[in-house]
């Protein structure tokens, strides 16, 4: 494998790593404070009320945006676009698995809409991250390219 293939997988990689451990830690901070009940009591009675599956899905799907955004931060000029698609994918057959494995432990509807989700999410992390171009860590409102040239402000002596 070349280098510039073994950083591509990383920049998938890393994307798919933020969401599954944001993911699960929310899963687990949610249920030792009593929020959402164990796993265990999960897969053996259900998950079915609707404000916390609801919740599940709310935060996954956030989660999926973020990850959508690490991906093509990382990707920079890599095509991000390209890796935000293959993570879209990846997530697309993981959830797909997922969701056939929780099948009947939770609704339908979070089931299928776990799914459906993930391509349109992780694309629109991957948007956010295109259209800020990191300027917002950065705090300059000067697009990337002016700031190296002096324009838009300031001199360049």
């Amino acid at each position: 494998m070349n280098k510039q293939a073994l950083k591509s997988t990383g920049t998938v990689l890393a994307g798919l790593g933020t969401i599954v451990v944001l993911s699960n830690g929310t899963d687990v901070l949610l249920e030792s404070t009593g929020i959402l009940p164990p796993a265990l009591v999960q897969r053996q009675e259900g998950f079915t009320t609707g404000w916390m599956v609801g919740l599940a899905l709310g935060y996954r799907t956030a989660y999926l945006v973020v990850g959508g955004y690490v991906t093509a931060r990382l990707a920079r000029r890599r095509r991000p676009r390209a890796h935000v698609l293959v993570l879209g994918l990846v997530g697309t057959v993981l959830g797909g698995l997922g969701s056939i494995a929780a099948w009947g432990i939770t609704p339908a509807w979070f089931s299928v809409a776990t799914v459906v989700l993930g391509l349109p999410s992780v694309w629109l992390g991957g948007w956010l991250a295109e259209r800020t171009g990191g300027r917002a860590a950065s705090r300059d409102p000067r697009p990337a390219s002016a700031i190296g040239r002096g324009i838009a402000g300031g001199s360049s002596i």
